[in-house]
């Protein structure tokens, strides 16, 4: 259930941010990084993980990792929510569904990790099926790739960390606050922004920002000590799977055949490696930092 809550609200985002597009990323991702901090230090206290959370403020190497995690979130976070909010959602899901193929391949360069072959066939049909999509969108698919390669870093780096989910985005919002309300506060004097000029519910959007993002990541953190890691594994392709159909059904945005064809392509290579993974170990799953 807890499992089937994280990831069935991470797939629900594009129609949340959607609400957001005349706010713009950038001011809609300060607003999130802002109030996400504001729930995520209510829950420390209310956990009681305050004191852990002290533990890593004073860990040089997990606080300077954590610090690179926040500008690989910000990156993700700000370009997820441009791509809802200028009719990108397929691509968006392109991008969490490349990410696993990309995170095989950190494992090597980063963690000196041997892959297998059934892993090589996957991150070769994964390669395949990026030409592909470039022929089928008559461009790099920059946003699905900023997302993939963010998503998977930011794994990366966590594990590194390893650090508590809560304790983790305390530190990552916290290290983007000053930038986060410096930027609207300029909007605000500029005249340009939109916090309080578009009415209550715009307001409530920006705000419930913090809290559609911090309750999807508790309920992973109460999933991942609940059920089987491999299921989790599993789990992980729901989100990406929903969005690629709010992305044609709610939006209704283009697939020509060719694009069909590479999404087709990488699914074949996540089913080689989620098969390869389940049958030699529990694949791993991150949470997704949408």
């Amino acid at each position: 259930m807890f499992g089937v809550t994280a990831y069935g609200m991470w797939g629900l985002f594009p129609l949340y941010w959607a609400l957001l597009s005349s706010a713009g990323a950038l001011e809609t991702l300060a607003h999130r990084m802002i109030w996400s901090l504001v729930v995520v230090v209510g829950v420390l206290f209310a956990t009681r993980r305050v004191a852990s959370f002290r533990a890593v403020l004073r860990d040089r190497r997990r606080f300077g990792l954590l610090a690179c995690a926040a500008v690989l979130i910000s990156l993700n976070w700000g370009g997820y929510i441009w791509g809802v909010t200028h009719g990108h959602v397929v691509e968006t899901a392109l991008g969490y569904f490349i990410g696993p193929l990309v995170s095989v391949l950190l494992g090597v360069f980063g963690l000196g990790e041997r892959l297998r072959r059934a892993q090589w066939a996957a991150v070769a049909l994964g390669a395949v099926a990026i030409v592909v999509l470039v022929i089928g969108y008559g461009q790099v698919p920059w946003i699905a790739l900023l997302l993939a390669f963010s998503f998977s870093t930011y794994g990366l780096v966590k594990k590194l960390a390893g650090v508590g989910a809560v304790e983790s985005m305390a530190v990552e919002t916290g290290v983007t606050l000053l930038p986060a309300v410096a930027y609207v506060v300029f909007l605000e004097a500029s005249g340009s922004g939109t916090f309080t000029s578009l009415g209550a519910g715009h307001t409530l959007l920006l705000v419930g920002g913090g809290i559609v993002t911090t309750v999807p990541l508790l309920a992973f953190a109460a999933a991942a000590v609940r059920i089987p890691l491999a299921t989790i594994g599993l789990l992980q392709y729901m989100t990406p799977s929903l969005q690629f159909v709010f992305g044609l059904v709610v939006f209704h945005e283009h697939m020509p055949p060719q694009r069909w064809l590479g999404f087709a392509i990488v699914w074949l290579a996540l089913v080689i490696l989620t098969f390869d993974a389940t049958r030699r170990r529990a694949p791993a799953a991150e949470p997704l930092p949408q």
